[in-house]
C-alpha cells in the first residue's frame, strides 16, 4: 500500500510538537503509556454494555521491551485494538482523538475514566523515534493492520500478523547526538525512573523485563537473569478512603514523595465530587525548606489527571502566601490543551485553586486553634510569608490570612493572635499598640513604650522587617487602628498634658535653637508626652516611621528614605533642666548637649550616627567640663 500523507495542517502541527511542545523528551513515554490505560478502558466500558465480554481486570496490562541490538522500544498493551479505519482516523489526523470521541459516547460508569483525551500524545513518540511502526487487531476482528511512519512526510497502513487483541507500538530510536543520549530510553533504570514518575497511578500493571542476580549454588558468585516485574504502584493514596489510611501512611508517602525530610506537621486529604471534581492531598511542613526564602525555591502542587503526571509544579495551585504547602491534585475535570504538559488557566483550574486555599487556610485555623505549639512551630517557620502574603498585590489576601497572624505581647510574653489582642482590649483602648525592633529585649528598652506600658495597655512587639509594612497595609483589625507607640497622637491622655503644653509654650525658642543645631536632621525639638524616666527619645511623624527607614534603606537599591523624625525631651528629667540653663548661660553648651543627645536617640533606634568620633569627643568634653 502507498505512503500517504498527513494533511497540511497535520503536517505543521507534528513539527511543531516535536520541536516545541513539550519541553521533556521524557514524557513520550507518558504518552504512549496513557494511550494504552485507554484501550484497556475501552474493553472495561464495552463490557459494562455487552454481556457476551467480561472484563477481568488481571488479564489486562501494559509491557514495556526494551532492546538495544535493535536501538528499539517496544510498548505493547491488550487493550481494545484498532482496525485499519481506525489506524487511518485516529493516526492519521493529528488531533483526532479517538479517546475523546469514545468518551463523549459513553456515560463515565464506576469510576473509570478515559485518560486520552488529547488528541496529539502519541505523536510526542517522533521526538525519541525515526521510525514508529503501530501493529494492531481490534477486539472482535480476524484481521491486523501495521501503520508506520517516518514522522512528516507520511505513513502507510498495510495487513500484518498478530495473534492477539492489542495493540504494539515499535520505536526506532533516533542515532544520539552531541547534547542528546536516545540510548538513555532503553536502559532499564531509566525507563523505570520515568514510569515511577509519571505514570506509577496508571490501574494497569506496567510490565518490564528487569535484570537481577542471585547467588549460584555452592559457589560464593552471583548470576544474572532476567525476571518480569510490575513497575508501578497502580493505586493512588489519594483515591483510597480515609479511613483505610493511618498518619503513618501519610507521612511516608510524604517522603516517598520527597517533599521534605522532616515530617509534615498536618496533612489535607480532599476528595471534592461537585461542580468540578478532584482529588488532593496536602500537606504542612515542620521545616522551613533552606533555600524557600531565595530565587531558587520553587512553589507549586503535582498536577495528575486520572492519575498521570501533567505537571512536576504546577505554581497555580497555590498563591504565594501558601506557596509552602506540599502536594498533589489530581482531577479528571481538567481542559488541556495540545498537550498533557502546557495547561491552560482555565475555569476548572481557577477552581480547584480557589477551594484549595479555603482548605489551607481552615487547616491552619484549626491547628491554631486545637494544637496551639504546632502551630507556633509552623509560624516560626512560615508566619514571614503569610505577613508578605498582607503586604503583597496591595493587599489583595489582607481579609484571608489576617487571623493567622501572630505577635509576641508583652503581657503574655508569647505569640498572639490579633483576635486574643482585641478581646483583651479595655474599653477605654482606643488603638492596637505596637513597637518595632531588632529583637524582643530591644523593644522592651524602647523609652517609647513607657505611656503605653504604664497605662496597662498591652503592646505588640515587631521583630521582623516586614512586620510594619504588613500592618500598614492591614490597617485595622476589627475596626481597631493600629498605632505606632512612636506616633505623634497615641490616643491617651496623660495626667500631665496641660503641664506639657505649658512648658513648650514656654520654651518655644529654646527647642527653635536645638533643632537649628541640628541642621535640618530632625523635623522639629518638642516635649515629649510618653517618656517617663528616660531623658529623650526619636518619633516620626508622616507615612515612613523609623524601622521602615532602616528597611527599605538596607535594600540592595540604596533609596536613602529619611523617615521626618522628632526629637523628644522628657520634661520631668533632670536634663530638661540642664537644657534651659545651657540656653539661657551658655549657648555652645547647649550645642553640645543638643548634639549627644540627638545621638543618644539615634544609637536607641539602632540608627548609625554621622560621627562617632565627634560622638565620643563630645562625650569626654561633658565629663571633663566642670558642672
Amino acid at each position: 500500500m502507498g505512503k500517504r500523507k498527513f494533511k497540511a495542517e497535520s503536517k505543521r502541527l507534528l513539527d511543531l510538537m516535536i520541536n516545541s511542545i513539550y519541553s521533556q523528551r521524557e514524557v513520550f513515554l507518558r504518552e504512549l503509556i496513557s494511550n494504552a490505560s485507554d484501550a484497556i478502558d475501552k474493553i472495561y466500558y464495552r463490557a459494562l454494555t455487552d454481556e457476551n465480554l467480561s472484563f477481568n481486570q488481571s488479564d489486562y496490562y501494559i509491557k514495556i521491551i526494551p532492546n538495544k541490538e535493535t536501538r528499539s522500544l517496544t510498548l505493547i498493551d491488550t487493550g481494545i485494538g484498532m482496525t485499519q479505519e481506525e489506524l487511518e482516523k485516529n493516526l492519521g489526523t493529528i488531533a483526532k482523538s479517538g479517546s475523546f470521541n469514545f468518551k463523549s459516547e459513553n456515560e463515565v460508569k464506576d469510576g473509570h475514566d478515559i485518560i486520552g483525551q488529547f488528541g496529539v500524545g502519541f505523536y510526542a513518540a517522533f521526538m525519541v523515534a525515526d521510525v514508529v511502526t503501530v501493529k494492531s487487531k481490534a477486539l472482535g476482528s480476524d484481521e491486523a493492520f501495521k501503520w508506520e511512519s517516518k514522522g512528516s512526510d507520511g505513513y502507510t497502513i498495510e495487513p500484518t500478523e498478530k495473534e492477539t487483541v492489542g495493540t504494539e507500538i515499535t520505536l526506532k530510536l533516533k542515532e544520539n547526538e552531541d547534547d542528546e543520549n536516545f540510548e538513555e530510553y532503553l536502559q532499564e533504570y531509566r525507563l523505570k525512573e520515568i514510569i515511577k514518575k509519571y505514570s506509577d497511578f496508571i490501574r494497569y500493571p506496567i510490565k518490564m523485563d528487569v535484570t537481577k542476580s542471585k547467588k549460584e549454588e555452592d559457589s560464593d558468585d552471583y548470576v544474572e537473569y532476567m525476571e518480569e516485574e510490575t513497575i508501578n504502584s497502580m493505586v493512588p493514596i489519594w483515591r483510597k478512603n480515609k479511613s483505610e489510611l493511618s498518619d503513618e501512611d501519610y507521612e511516608n508517602f510524604y517522603h516517598e514523595k520527597r517533599y521534605g525530610f522532616d515530617k509534615p506537621l498536618k496533612h489535607i486529604h480532599a476528595n471534592v465530587d461537585g461542580t468540578i471534581r478532584y482529588n488532593a492531598i496536602l500537606f504542612i511542613p515542620e521545616n522551613r525548606p533552606f533555600d524557600y526564602y531565595s530565587q531558587d525555591y520553587e512553589k507549586g502542587l503535582e498536577l495528575y489527571s486520572n492519575g498521570v503526571l501533567i505537571m512536576e509544579r504546577c505554581a497555580d495551585l497555590v498563591p504565594d502566601h501558601f506557596s509552602f504547602v506540599k502536594g498533589l491534585v489530581d482531577s479528571e475535570d481538567l481542559s488541556l490543551n495540545i498537550s498533557r504538559e502546557m495547561l491552560q488557566h482555565d475555569r476548572q483550574l481557577k477552581l480547584i485553586a480557589k477551594n484549595i486555599n479555603k482548605k489551607i487556610k481552615s487547616q491552619l485555623l484549626s491547628l491554631q486553634r486545637d494544637e496551639r505549639e504546632k502551630y507556633e512551630q509552623f509560624y516560626h517557620a512560615f508566619g514571614r510569608q503569610l505577613k508578605f502574603g498582607v503586604y503583597n498585590e496591595f493587599g489583595a489576601n489582607k481579609d484571608v490570612l489576617k487571623d493567622l497572624l501572630m505577635f509576641y505581647s508583652s503581657k503574655e510574653n508569647k505569640l498572639v493572635t490579633l483576635a486574643e489582642y482585641v478581646s483583651r482590649m479595655p474599653e477605654e483602648q482606643k488603638y492596637i499598640y505596637y513597637a518595632t525592633g531588632e529583637s524582643i529585649e530591644r523593644i522592651e528598652k524602647l523609652p517609647q513604650t513607657e505611656l503605653v506600658a504604664d497605662k496597662g495597655f498591652e503592646i505588640l512587639y515587631f521583630t521582623e522587617e516586614i512586620d510594619e509594612f504588613a500592618i500598614r497595609v492591614l490597617m485595622n483589625y476589627e475596626e481597631k487602628e493600629f498605632k505606632s507607640v512612636s506616633s505623634n497622637d497615641l490616643g491617651i491622655e496623660s495626667e500631665d498634658e496641660k503641664a506639657s503644653e505649658t512648658e513648650a509654650s514656654e520654651n518655644k525658642e529654646l527647642f527653635a535653637y536645638m533643632k537649628e543645631q541640628l541642621g535640618g536632621k530632625v523635623k522639629e525639638v518638642r516635649i515629649s508626652k510618653r517618656l517617663k524616666s528616660h531623658p529623650v527619645c526619636l518619633t516620626a511623624e508622616g507615612e515612613i516611621s523609623i524601622e521602615m527607614e532602616k528597611v527599605i534603606n538596607a535594600m540592595p537599591d540604596n533609596q536613602s528614605v529619611k523617615a521626618d523624625k522628632v526629637l523628644e525631651i522628657n520634661p520631668n528629667h533632670e536634663v530638661f533642666q540642664a537644657l534651659k540653663t545651657a540656653y539661657d548661660t551658655d549657648k555652645e553648651k547647649l550645642t553640645l548637649y543638643t548634639s549627644i543627645l540627638f545621638n543618644q536617640a539615634l544609637l536607641i533606634e539602632g540608627l548609625p550616627i554621622d560621627d562617632p568620633v565627634e560622638f565620643t569627643n563630645n562625650m569626654v568634653k561633658v565629663m571633663v567640663t566642670p558642672a
